[in-house]
């Protein structure tokens, strides 16, 4: 019997499914990734958001790629059942051997860089379980399409749609765990906010210090800081559009006030280093409600402008 040729369906629902495969592991492993980094920070890490773009990006990935190769691979599946030589297709073989040749060689990667790192004494557990994930999630694409090649999942068509369910159920549990990480869409809009006010406030205060070094006098009202000419203006609260709480505390002393939705998601462990240290605490973490920031400018460290001794001409 002949082999049935490729028609442009065929060809597109290959290249399509092998496509949503290939991104929907890739996005798979970067999620698992980013839990793993979550259950056990690195100390060395300068600063990590839980609901960072990444992370949304990747749940996004999934939630619109998984269902796309399920319901491919269900049509082709469905082709095959209808018209068994099309099992014999050469895109169908072609696609199959190169997923077969990367899972294989991705974890033969894998293995060489867990076998590198132990000979190395350089073994952590958020190592280990990075590469964990890697040998499972490429071990069982191997495994799937090397029995696909054998036709294993042609023949007993029921267990074909019982893997798929079960790796649609645990991409929807990985999912799922995302939200109580980052908390849901309306929670990650009220940290955005959180970040947005601490930004603004960061850029205020830097503003009184630069009004004090050429002024040698803080503000009594931050109206004083507008320029015209550089084109700053003061920021607003951008959820409610009132001005920030600002108070001369003293000759060197101010305070900034903000209302938060929720406590820092910042972890103690990563705050930021201070921009200007030494002369203004840059600590900005803080709780949910109104929470205000004394600060007190080093006049050694922030000169004014007119004490700083010029430097001399060469």
């Amino acid at each position: 019997m002949n082999t049935p040729k490729v028609t442009p369906k065929d060809f597109f629902l290959w290249v399509g499914a092998m496509a949503a495969l290939y991104g929907s592991v890739v996005a798979f492993i970067a999620l698992l990734f980013e839990y793993i980094n979550y259950a056990f920070p690195d100390p060395l890490t300068y600063y990590v958001t839980p609901y960072s773009g990444s992370l949304r990006f990747e749940m996004a990935s999934l939630i619109v790629l998984v269902p796309v190769m399920l319901l491919l691979m269900r049509l082709i599946r469905s082709d095959i059942a209808r018209i068994p030589e099309k099992a014999d297709l050469w895109v169908r073989r072609w696609v199959l051997f190169l997923t077969v040749f990367i899972a294989g060689v991705a974890v033969i990667g894998d293995l060489i860089t867990l076998i590198n790192y132990f000979l190395g004494g350089d073994l952590t557990t958020r190592f280990i379980m990075k590469v964990l994930v890697v040998l499972l999630v490429a071990g069982g694409v191997f495994l799937h399409f090397l029995a696909d090649l054998r036709g294993y999942w042609n023949q007993n068509p029921a267990r074909a749609r019982m893997m798929g369910w079960a790796a649609a159920a645990v991409v929807l549990i990985s999912i799922v765990a995302g939200f109580f990480i980052m908390g849901t869409p309306g929670q990650v809009r009220l940290y955005r906010f959180d970040e947005q006010k601490v930004s603004d406030l960061q850029n205020i205060q830097w503003q009184i210090v630069n009004y004090y070094q050429q002024k040698e006098v803080i503000p009594m009202n931050p109206s004083e800081l507008e320029d015209p000419l550089s084109g700053w203006i003061l920021p607003v609260d951008p959820q409610t559009g009132d001005n920030y709480k600002y108070e001369k505390a003293g000759n060197l002393s101010f305070r900034l006030c903000a209302t938060f939705n929720a406590e820092s998601q910042q972890p103690d462990t990563t705050v930021a280093k201070p921009m200007y240290a030494g002369g203004i605490d840059e600590n900005w973490q803080h709780g949910a409600g109104e929470v205000c920031f004394d600060r007190t400018i080093d006049p050694d460290r922030y000169p004014p402008y007119e004490k700083i001794a010029p430097v001399p001409a060469r």
